[in-house]
């Protein structure tokens, strides 16, 4: 099930909390929703969810634009805010069998089971939710999103307060998720989104600065200045190097060549060409990849 935003304006009074944004997820897919504090993320999720209204723009599920009249269609979304608000009074299957009572579930009994399977809540399901520690309550939160089987999946930082145990088995259970629904994820936690999205969306200051694949992103090709590590096997005057088609800039250590190209160029092509043309053999030719949280710092800080 596919997810599109057509230009979504938000104001909180004279504040712009997101202007004209656009952006659409395929299904299947599992974005990584990044921005700092105050971007615009749990705004974004929200509105998708249809918890929150927007001042103008479009959003469509499979192709059906919801409003806030559109129940049907809200029902494919499942969502696991940020604070991850339980009735903490409740046993955790009283709360999932109230939360399957909401969506009018026919199988009721045997998809709190699945449920309980799924989010590893086997030995917990008879406690009272208060008793739990962070990453189980985290668990159900997500047994509660995922309780109707929704196509699409919302989280706003579903990892935020966990152990490193915790947290590599809520990675987990979220890509085991991804394979079968189209999952959009905000986190401030760059390993994590690299360690379980296919795609990053970054947001700052209410609009998008970056949208594509993990290796797009920390390419750099966002900030249009790629750089290449050259090394030949003879030595190059810098001036030989300058005079390439493209090239901005180079510099010279440990016997490798830094080369950044000029805006928007790919110069690894016309390097190749300069090496074969001159005679020179080319012993390493790569594109300096980027740090995520490196890109993420350019794209947001002023």
């Amino acid at each position: 099930m596919t997810v599109e935003i057509k230009d979504i304006t938000k104001l909180f009074g004279k504040q712009k909390a997101l202007n004209n944004v656009s952006f659409s997820i395929k299904k299947g897919e599992l974005v990584g929703f990044l921005g700092p504090n105050g971007a615009g993320k749990s705004t974004m999720m929200k509105i998708i969810t249809g918890y929150l209204p927007f001042d103008s723009g479009k959003i469509f599920i499979n192709n059906q634009e919801i409003s806030s009249n559109n129940i049907e269609i809200r029902k494919d979304i499942g969502y696991l805010p940020e604070q991850n608000p339980l009735y903490t009074d409740l046993y955790v299957k009283e709360f999932l069998e109230i939360t399957a009572g909401f969506y009018h579930l026919k199988n009721r009994k045997q998809r709190i089971a699945e449920m309980i399977e799924l989010t590893g809540l086997g030995d917990e399901q008879h406690k009272k939710i208060r008793a739990l520690s962070k990453g189980y309550r985290q668990r159900v939160g997500l047994a509660q999103a995922l309780i109707h089987d929704p196509a699409i999946l919302i989280l706003d930082e579903p990892t935020t307060g966990l152990d490193p145990n915790q947290l590599e088995e809520i990675r987990e259970l979220i890509r085991q998720v991804g394979k079968e629904k189209t999952v959009m994820m905000s986190s401030h936690i760059m390993q994590e989104v690299e360690a379980v999205c296919n795609r990053i969306i970054i947001i700052n200051k209410g609009e998008i600065v970056a949208d594509g694949g993990i290796a797009e992103v920390k390419s750099g090709s966002f900030n249009k200045n790629q750089i290449v590590f050259a090394e030949f096997d003879t030595p190059v005057k810098q001036q030989q190097i300058i005079e390439i088609k493209g090239v901005a800039n180079a510099t010279f250590k440990d016997n490798i060549w830094e080369i950044e190209a000029e805006s928007g160029q790919d110069i690894r092509p016309t390097i190749f060409s300069f090496a074969v043309n001159n005679n020179l053999t080319l012993l390493t030719l790569n594109e300096k990849q980027q740090n995520l949280e490196g890109v993420f710092q350019k794209l947001t800080r002023k």
